[in-house]
């Protein structure tokens, strides 16, 4: 009784989503070249809120070698991007990764996927909501968050702001209600947006370069301790305590990796390109070519602002909310920190606009898929409008706009994307070695007319009977490292399945060994170093066994080269930047899970759409998976 409980429970764990049959009139004609990839992938990545970003990065964490750590998350992003894009090609659908995540691995794998992808959508809102309010109040001289502290000021733990910013609340709200009430996003007004944002980052980097000093990338630890003595963070932007050493890297490695975590957060909107496979034109080379221009364009402004707020004034000096330091505003340079100020602050805010349109789309589908709360899923009679959604990712965006910190959100969103990012790696990593599954209502294929395996061969059945257990045991040791199928089986799948599992824990451990290695600077006297060896020994060993194994020779669109080798590395380097991040930070991704987990077990594995097979899904079930869910790019 126990175990078919146990069996049953299981099973609907990794109950998957058939894709309802499109007509081919409903299909997207491919009609993106490489150049419109990249023109779409630019606009969505680029995002004015990289100042506030910038400056905070520079002073706090990492210093100049901030352009290290954008080179790092930008390398590995493009490993993310590849991933994405053969995940999206797996499911002929627009979509997220819920959504692939949901039809290719499996309810409880695209819970996961799903719910922490809105705390990245969510809280990405809050920080535009949060920068709005930094750079208003600095034109207006600071008033705003000086009232604010003396009248709700926090003196409590330490990762909630200084202060309740109501002002990122009420811009919260405020858009909260426009999109509720049924207004839509303009399109012109987007790209207005845009083009201001591109104007006003090509005058940064000009000014950063006219009026930038190399001695500001050669500092000493005396100079800072002249200039910052009287220094205040007033708007809880957080830091690592002492400014450093001097130098390009003031806070060492250690810096440069923290910095990277957070950078990612930069190249936010990389799993777009997954969901215009089906639009593109010759997708096996224009994805990967503008997912690689896309991120080396936004790369080169990324670090091009960095350099130019860096040389300007010293690091320690960088007030974050300033786009443009007070000592470069002479004469007609003054007239530009207003240009600058309110170009940044009209972007902000249309992403801000923007955002409110995309955030509860997921929220909403995953209510309609029975995961979430049915309620979720209500529908405005004369707006139209998914209100209740709306609603509650709204006031949870603007509830984080108001306590938290701006680093604490930047963390929140990095934590959360690199989580996504590695599990749409191990997805990639295992779905090529599995046998052709079922994706459609309308195919009748079993999972029991797949081609014999080892496990399955007539041949093996009738003398493993007779074999002795320790016989037994090297026919599977053997069946690792010389498969008798070329093509993939349910047991080599199972292997691959287990091998990948196991070099996740492997790597968990590892990258936690090296984090405190390298708070001792890598001392080769350190017993970490042979227990590191060995665990890299063992990371190695089993990489082989996955890669002796066979892979599905099903033709795609585009798919991750040098594989298992470029997943298992984006794996392992997003779980290294993860262990980067504060233990402040974990525990509200922790808290944030806990209450998922609350909500699927106590109600989403009961009312899922897959529960009651028996019961017609609802018509807009369909409709749930031909459309664009939300994307990075939308925040």
């Amino acid at each position: 009784m126990v175990r078919q409980f146990v069996r049953q429970f299981g099973q609907k764990l990794i109950r998957k989503l058939p894709l309802e049959p499109i007509d081919e009139s409903e299909r997207p004609v491919a009609h993106l070249n490489t150049l419109n990839l990249v023109i779409w992938g630019v606009g969505g990545m680029l995002m004015a809120v990289m100042y506030i970003v910038t400056g905070g990065l520079a002073k706090y964490v990492a210093g100049p070698a901030i352009i290290i750590s954008l080179l790092v998350a930008a390398l590995y992003s493009v490993l993310s991007g590849f991933c994405y894009a053969e995940f999206g090609a797996w499911v002929p659908r627009s979509g997220s990764a819920y959504l692939y995540s949901y039809v290719m691995m499996g309810q409880l794998y695209a819970f996961i996927a799903g719910w922490n992808s809105i705390l990245p959508l969510v809280t990405a809102t809050a920080i535009s909501a949060r920068a709005s309010s930094y750079i208003l109040d600095n034109l207006i001289g600071n008033h705003i968050s000086q009232a604010l502290q003396e009248t709700f000021s926090l003196h409590l733990p330490y990762s909630l702001a200084t202060y309740a910013d109501f002002f990122a609340l009420g811009l919260v709200l405020l858009m909260t209600g426009i999109v509720a009430l049924g207004a839509r996003e303009s399109i012109l007004v987007t790209k207005i947006s845009k083009v201001i944002n591109l104007l006003v980052l090509i005058f940064i980097i000009i000014t950063g370069f006219v009026k930038g000093d190399l001695h500001n990338w050669k500092l000493t630890e005396q100079d800072y301790k002249l200039n910052t003595s009287g220094s205040r963070d007033i708007y809880g932007l957080g830091g690592l305590g002492p400014l450093g050493s001097g130098g390009f890297a003031p806070f060492g490695f250690e810096g440069i990796l923290q910095g990277t975590a957070t950078c990612f957060y930069y190249f936010f909107g990389v799993d777009g390109f997954a969901t215009k496979g089906l639009e593109a034109i010759n997708p096996h080379r224009s994805i990967p070519w503008s997912i690689m221009i896309t991120i080396f364009i936004c790369f080169l402004a990324y670090s091009s602002v960095s350099a130019a707020l860096t040389l300007m004034v010293p690091y320690y000096l960088i007030q974050p909310h300033d786009l443009l330091p007070q000592s470069v505003l002479h004469s007609w340079w003054l007239p530009a920190r207003y240009f600058v100020t309110i170009g940044t602050l009209c972007d902000l805010i249309s992403r801000l606009h923007s955002a409110m349109f995309n955030m509860p789309t997921l929220i909403y589908t995953m209510a309609e898929d029975g995961l979430l709360f049915r309620v979720l899923t209500r529908i405005h009679v004369h707006t139209g409008t998914h209100i209740v959604a709306i609603m509650s990712a709204g006031n949870l965006a603007g509830v984080m706009a108001l306590l938290f910190k701006y680093t604490d959100l930047l963390e929140l969103v990095a934590v959360g994307t690199l989580l996504i990012y590695s599990m749409v790696a191990f997805s990639i990593l295992v779905l090529r070695y599995q046998p052709d599954q079922k994706l459609s209502k309308n195919e009748n294929t079993e999972e029991g007319l797949e081609m014999p395996g080892p496990d399955e061969h007539p041949l093996d059945s009738v003398p493993e009977a007779r074999n002795s257990n320790i016989q037994r045991v090297l026919n599977h040791l053997k069946s690792l490292w010389f498969p008798i199928s070329t093509f993939p089986t349910r047991k080599s799948g199972q292997i691959v399945y287990g091998c990948a599992s196991l070099l996740i824990l492997l790597m968990i451990i590892l990258s936690l060994i090296l984090v405190q290695w390298s708070s001792q600077g890598f001392s080769g006297d350190s017993g970490y170093t042979p227990v590191a060896v060995l665990l890299l020994l063992l990371i190695i060993g089993v990489t082989v066994i996955i890669w002796r194994q066979p892979q599905n020779p099903i033709p795609l669109y585009f798919k991750v080269p040098a594989l298992p080798v470029l997943p298992l590395v984006s794996i392992f380097v997003n779980i290294y930047l993860m262990m980067q991040i504060t233990s402040g930070t974990w525990a509200i991704f922790g808290i944030w899970n806990v209450i998922g987990f609350l909500i699927y077990f106590g109600y989403g594995i009961r009312h899922s759409l897959q529960e009651n097979d028996e019961q017609q899904p609802p018509a807009s079930t369909s409709q749930t998976l031909d459309k664009n869910t939300p994307t990075a790019d939308s925040s």
